[in-house]
């Protein structure tokens, strides 16, 4: 199975979101912190997210992203697929044309692993690792990170006060 960094990300990010749920829309700054995501990237990982309707946008100050429906109503599979990411173990893509244009000896062998695999990823959906213990410990570490790094950063902005009001 070739599940790359976009599908990891997006899966990632949207865990993130719904874990932040209840604080009102999350920014992307905010993910891309706690979880080492590049904006960017995130940017374009939720520009397919809102075109399959997983997540909406709020503008404008204390605007970002929420969840279009409840962590319980969305799945895994549904976040990997609105990426376009592939949950394929095959040689072929899922084409059978494995050998010689023909499918080859085990390629249903691995075609039933792919389906089994995005199966498996249908039936976790995002409330159901919100709700797991070790999933919260390493929210709220990360979570405490990042208002450390805010602390540092405003402790550096009244560093930076200070002295320009000394030299002035």
């Amino acid at each position: 199975m070739r599940l790359t960094t976009k599908g990891r990300y997006a899966v990632t990010a949207m865990l993130d979101l719904a874990i932040h749920a209840k604080q009102g829309p999350v920014s992307l700054g905010d993910i891309s912190g706690r979880q080492g995501i590049s904006l960017s990237y995130l940017e374009q990982l939720f520009a397919k997210l809102r075109r399959s309707e997983l997540v909406s946008s709020v503008r404008g100050p204390g605007g970002g992203y929420h969840l279009n429906r409840s962590g319980e109503d969305i799945n895994v599979a549904q976040v990997v697929d609105a990426v376009n990411e592939s949950m394929d173990v095959t040689r072929c893509e899922g084409k059978g044309n494995c050998q010689r244009g023909e499918a080859c000896l085990t390629h249903h062998l691995w075609n039933d692993l792919s389906e089994q695999i995005h199966s498996f990823l249908e039936s976790i959906t995002l409330q159901s690792l919100v709700d797991r213990q070790e999933i919260q410990i390493i929210a709220k570490r990360q979570d405490s990170y990042q208002q450390g790094s805010q602390t540092d950063q405003d402790l550096t902005n009244n560093r930076i006060s200070v002295i320009d009001d000394l030299v002035l």
